[in-house]
């Protein structure tokens, strides 16, 4: 099952970035030998980033629903890391944000939407597990830089996959250990996202056309080509 990448097939999926199996498995190892296996149990690859749940992503059963979960995630390594998303079904699935950039000891909680289909009118039992799964992948970078998806085609040598995420569904109706935790996680990222629309005291927010507020990403990627375009033409620049 292919991963995706903002509405795209991912071009990093190669042995370096290839799924795990089992989710304890090193992906990066996949496909190795016996003794390199061995070898991988003895001195695990190190993680540079933390989640919170570390293996599944809870979502409530509404049938016919948009439903949101959330995921901690924060950056345990001493450089900066970029983080990126990406999932098997782009269809039903996105995340906010696709991803982005940590400082060392920095967290985020990111929000993972999905969309829940109805079940078949003969099915009697809720399916409570998904198809769907979700990858972290995280690659280190010398400085605080701006999150584009770019980056992990041009270093996929050094992409990490950190987890792959499970879809688990629980009942809204009834007691549940991750509902409240689920809640707490949504209203500080819903908080962080409502920080970062506010524009700067005495500033207004930036517009183009009629009206129209600058999308963050849109601008961050266009700064980004911007720079790959000028190295391009004169090296001696960069």
């Amino acid at each position: 099952m292919a991963f995706w990448t903002s509405g795209r097939l991912s071009s990093s999926m190669n042995s370096s970035t290839s799924v795990p199996t089992n989710a304890q498995e090193d992906p990066v190892n996949i496909g190795c030998g016996k003794a390199s296996l061995f070898t991988m149990k003895l001195f695990p690859t190190r993680r540079r980033l933390r989640l919170d749940p570390s293996s599944k992503l809870y979502f409530p059963y509404e049938p016919g629903k948009q439903v949101r979960s959330a995921v901690r995630i924060k950056n345990t390594s001493k450089s900066h890391v970029v983080f990126k998303f990406q999932t098997t079904a782009p269809k039903s699935c996105f995340m906010r944000p696709p991803g982005g950039t940590l400082s060392p000891g920095e967290s985020i909680v990111a929000t993972v939407f999905k969309f829940v289909e109805n079940p078949a009118s003969n099915e009697k039992l809720l399916k409570l597990k998904s198809n769907a799964k979700f990858k972290i992948m995280s690659l280190k970078v010398k400085e605080s830089i701006d999150y584009v998806p770019e980056l992990f085609d041009e270093q996929k040598d050094q992409v990490l996959v950190e987890q792959i995420l499970h879809v688990v569904f629980f009942y809204v109706d009834r007691p549940s250990p991750h509902l409240d935790k689920l809640k707490d996680q949504l209203a500080e990222a819903d908080a962080a996202l409502e920080a970062r629309k506010k524009p700067p005291e005495g500033t207004g927010p930036l517009t183009v056309g009629e009206g129209l507020v600058i999308d963050e990403w849109k601008e961050r990627r266009e700064r980004y080509l911007a720079r790959q375009q000028i190295k391009a033409v004169d090296p001696v620049l960069t």
